[in-house]
């Protein structure tokens, strides 16, 4: 068992972490324009950090973008999400920078990616490039910005990667042209009493006030934990926001110092995250709280199932858990434990919170109320779970949790479904890798309907299904993602292709066509453009389907045959007739 030590005796020296050695103003604004940031690296995102910054665009696309130092592009990847149409370069100093949700690239660039997208008749293509082929200089022109991808508003997505581990690291760590004299500003923070948990926690909020330049508690500044006849372990959570000059956006800041009686215990650096790493913000962030409230509380301590190492500055090796030793008395006040927090942002700017903990009783607001509870079923991080009733069965690896589960179902028969309805533990606990989960019907499944059931989600706001794929003995299975409650249903319904144009209309003046293809239940997994007998680069984004008019559509009238599949392969066509 891991060792905690006790406050009582801390007598660490305050230890400092600096910035790291990147070489500085070796890169240059990728615009010509001023930077006002949307982002910035290492912010909490629904599944991610935000792995570099979002540089503001003046609210419009085709913005410059120019290649921010010597060197090759390496790689041009086109994707319906993430960085939408993105553009790699590898420079001579071991780094890589990558520009993300372009509209379009240089002609040069723009000609060789369009000739492959034809040779492999597909548009999301993924290009690997050698140094000879397209080399750059600094400042050279590349590309146009755009609103592609994940994108939801027109911005540059820039990114400074460690070329040998691909690891995007803090662009604002490399001397950018970048003002930003404000602080960082916490709301609030939050004490958890991790004894039994996180998912099964107790926390206590606490509203933030300034006070002479310290951020605190506005009328009293102890926060109680509950009597407790066993030691307690407590960790500290904070909701903050950094800014800058010229943006209203919300930003992260770089750095959390926690000092514990003026002692240094645990820092939190945001720098240097992985893409194999990042989906750790579940665990770095309170995501049930973000689930039901809709804000982001970051921790400052490591959940047991929480691999992401890197961030943490870890000098007592205790993942940031605070310990206090039983209380021998319910009437004896405990001796308060002084909590500060250090918050420095990329340009030195600081913020200060202040409040201490200490415990005689005090309620804290439980954060789950475990309804069916099964007798005796935790699941557990850093080990494999399994689960299996009469016609629910599910399989959890050993990287599936972050903290342990206290593990609740309910089965509820339908007989409108081909189903019953499993809810399974609660949808605002998250699961860092996928469940294969298997549901067997309650209803016999015609031989014409096998290769179209899917399971259905909802996590009581949102419902969607994926494709189901029959295994043995009747079985349906999937791998899902997430807790909350599902159940099998027939999918036989194909997308529906609406134009968004009228039929026959002349798109003389016209970029694109566009259509809206959705599906009821799945997505749409796979479509195809035929124009007069030949194929054309269609591109997805979101919804629509869209068709950008290039040389392969010459003057006069066309027919467009325009097909779409879902993930059970029911297939929608519609011809759609034009003139240019």
């Amino acid at each position: 068992m891991k060792k905690f030590l006790s406050l009582l005796v801390l007598a660490c020296p305050v230890m400092v972490w600096g910035q790291p050695n990147y070489p500085q103003h070796y890169f240059r604004n990728p615009l010509d324009i001023p930077i006002y940031l949307a982002g910035n690296f290492g912010e909490c995102r629904p599944g991610h950090f935000h792995s570099g910054v979002d540089i503001k665009t003046q609210g419009k696309e085709g913005q410059p973008v120019h290649a921010a130092a010597d060197g090759y592009i390496s790689r041009i990847k086109m994707d319906k999400s993430g960085f939408g149409h993105g553009l790699y370069i590898t420079h001579p100093n071991g780094y890589t920078t990558l520009y993300g949700h372009l509209s379009d690239f240089a002609p040069a660039i723009q000609k060789y990616m369009h000739a492959q997208q034809y040779a492999q008749q597909r548009w999301d293509v993924d290009l690997q490039l050698s140094p000879t082929q397209f080399p750059v200089k600094k400042g050279q022109l590349i590309a146009l910005s755009g609103n592609t991808g994940g994108s939801t508003a027109p911005h540059l997505h820039f990114e400074i990667r460690d070329g040998k581990t691909e690891h995007p690291l803090n662009p604002e760590q490399f001397g950018l042209p970048i003002i930003d004299k404000k602080a960082p500003v916490p709301i609030r923070a939050v004490v958890y009493n991790l004894s039994n948990g996180f998912y099964n926690s107790y926390q206590h909020a606490i509203v933030l006030h300034k006070i002479n330049n310290i951020y605190t508690e506005e009328r009293e500044n102890v926060t109680f934990l509950p009597a407790a006849a066993t030691d307690t372990m407590f960790g500290i959570g904070l909701e903050v926001n950094d800014y800058m000059e010229g943006s209203d956006n919300t930003l992260a800041h770089y750095k959390a110092d926690l000092f514990v009686n003026d002692s240094f215990f645990y820092s939190v650096v945001l720098d240097n995250i992985g893409y194999d790493e990042t989906k750790y913000i579940n665990a770095y962030a309170d995501y049930p709280t973000k689930k039901k409230d809709g804000f982001w509380v970051q921790s400052f301590f490591q959940l047991p199932g929480n691999h992401l190492n890197s961030i943490y500055k870890d000098p007592l090796h205790n993942k940031g858990y605070l310990h206090i030793p039983k209380q021998l008395s319910d009437t004896q006040p405990g001796i308060p434990y002084n909590i500060k927090i250090v918050l420095t942002d990329d340009f030195g700017n600081t913020a200060t919170v202040a409040f201490s903990v200490s415990q005689p009783p005090h309620p804290f607001l439980r954060r789950i109320d475990p309804n069916n509870l099964h007798p005796s079923k935790i699941l557990l991080p850093n080990a494999p779970n399994t689960f299996e009733s009469p016609n629910l069965k599910f399989e959890l690896n050993d990287r599936a949790l972050y903290d342990s589960v206290a593990y609740t179902y309910n089965e509820q028969q339908d007989d409108n479904k081909l189903s019953a309805i499993y809810k399974i533990c609660s949808a605002d606990i998250p699961m860092h890798t996928a469940m294969q989960l298997s549901i067997k019907p309650n209803k016999p499944i015609s031989f014409n309907l096998r290769d179209k059931i899917v399971m259905m989600y909802t996590d009581g706001k949102d419902e969607d299904g994926q494709a189901a794929g029959n295994i043995d003995m009747g079985w349906y299975k999937a791998a899902v993602r997430s807790f909350g409650t599902y159940w099998l249903a027939a999918d036989t319904l194909p997308p529906t292709i609406k134009p968004l144009q009228k039929e026959g209309a002349n798109l003389n003046k016209a970029k694109q066509i566009l259509f809206a293809a959705k599906d009821n239940m799945t997505s749409v997994r796979k479509f195809k453009g035929m124009l007069d007998g030949k194929w054309i680069c269609i591109e997805q984004h979101g919804d629509l389907l869209f068709y950008t008019f290039d040389e392969h559509c010459s003057a006069g009238k066309h027919k467009l045959v325009l097909s779409a599949a879902d993930e059970n392969n029911n297939e929608a066509k519609i011809t759609y007739t034009f003139t240019r």
